[in-house]
């Protein structure tokens, strides 16, 4: 790839908790140091950088006294207040010394699928950069509950560059990349430089392994990676205790897994907020013929086109389109409640008031309110 750092573009580096925490000395001050200083270098080159840094949850483990990433709620929440503050407090240190202004942003799902929470963090992550300030953002896992989280931060990586409008995701981890099996299981697993297409096959060479200390594996970076693509955005998986890791990817050098966007087009902020912010309270089977009219040729969403309706959801909520081999192809904004759509399967538009005995809409979801999320 070539080199990105021209004046002007934007980077989002993700770290992994496994990078930051030594089980016998808590934070890695070195590694830290080392980022801070590669980042420094980005900003002199006019890079714009925002860094997700994972560790407060890790940090606060070893306060408790536990090497294992406690199971509940609570314990979570517990260690995630303990070892933010170490967190942010040592970057704001590192990064001084260089005179550079930081800033700490916590989020959680609920300021992403909030369209006037979800516009004030990108308006305050924009004003960070324009004031050449570095943005440190973190999931906020002191009172995050499992409906209103991530799930990991390599999810909130993508969704940040969804944000900020990126032009590179970097994922910086404790394994060099994407192998063909686990290297940790497997001595025979060869590591992949390039994924020119991210297929199932390449989710399956993933798999769900985690690290004791976080949430996340190298399926969830698979992921962050297929949220990125969909708007045009590079991702590379890489070690971050290689030296000079961030320099020598932005760089252009074959380093860790390169993963390629199926598109040089990037969606509008609204678009991303539909397709990636918010989440998905049902499904709509459709058929062959919707699927290629949706996909192909840009339309609308018709009930004559559906085929089963999953879940409860309300007028305006996200739900799911999936095609009869129940792939999710497309995330969009409906016109009408679960209980209306089950009375208009398979009918005309024509029919829809005789039915509900009004029609708000002829389509189920317009294609302004619909995003393509693997085709």
């Amino acid at each position: 790839m070539p080199s990105i750092t021209a004046s002007g573009r934007r980077v989002v580096v993700k770290i992994g908790s496994g990078l930051l925490r030594d089980p016998d000395s808590g934070l890695r001050e070195d590694f830290v140091r080392q980022i801070v200083a590669q980042l420094i270098t980005l900003r002199q080159q006019g890079t714009d950088v925002v860094l997700v840094s994972s560790g407060a949850i890790a940090l606060g483990m070893r306060v408790l006294g536990t090497q294992y990433l406690p199971k509940d709620v609570a314990h979570q929440q517990a260690a995630a207040a303990i070892g933010q503050s170490h967190l942010i407090w040592t970057y704001e240190r590192f990064f001084s010394t260089y005179r550079q202004p930081v800033a700490q942003i916590l989020l959680t799902h609920d300021d992403m699928r909030d369209r006037g929470r979800y516009l004030n963090a990108r308006n305050t992550l924009n004003t960070l950069l324009q004031c050449s300030v570095i943005p440190i953002i973190n999931e906020n896992d002191t009172v995050s509950a499992d409906e209103i989280r991530f799930g990991d931060n390599d999810q909130l990586s993508a969704m940040v560059c969804n944000l900020v409008d990126a032009d590179v995701l970097v994922i910086l981890t404790d394994i060099d990349g994407l192998y063909s099996a686990d290297p940790r299981l497997d001595p025979k697993a060869e590591l992949i430089p390039e994924v020119t297409q991210l297929n199932a096959s390449i989710e399956r060479l993933a798999g769900r392994t985690t690290h004791h200390t976080g949430r996340g594996g190298m399926h969830s970076k698979i992921q962050a990676a297929k949220i990125a693509g969909t708007n045009g955005i590079h991702t590379h998986i890489a070690n971050g205790l290689h030296p000079d890791v961030l320099l020598r990817i932005l760089a252009g050098d074959t380093i860790g897994t390169h993963i390629y966007p199926p598109t040089s087009e990037k969606l509008s902020s609204r678009k991303r907020w539909i397709g990636f912010a918010l989440r998905a309270k049902g499904e709509i089977m459709v058929d062959d013929g919707a699927k290629r009219a949706l996909t192909r040729h840009g339309k609308s969403l018709l009930p004559s086109g559906i085929l089963k309706v999953s879940g409860a959801f309300r007028f305006g909520d996200a739900v799911y389109c999936m095609d009869t081999t129940a792939s999710r192809f497309a995330q969009g904004l409906v016109n009408y409640s679960s209980k209306e759509l089950q009375a208009i399967i398979g009918q005309h538009t024509s029919q829809i008031e005789e039915i509900l005995g009004q029609k708000a809409y002829d389509e189920v979801i317009h294609r302004d309110n619909l995003v393509l999320l693997d085709v």
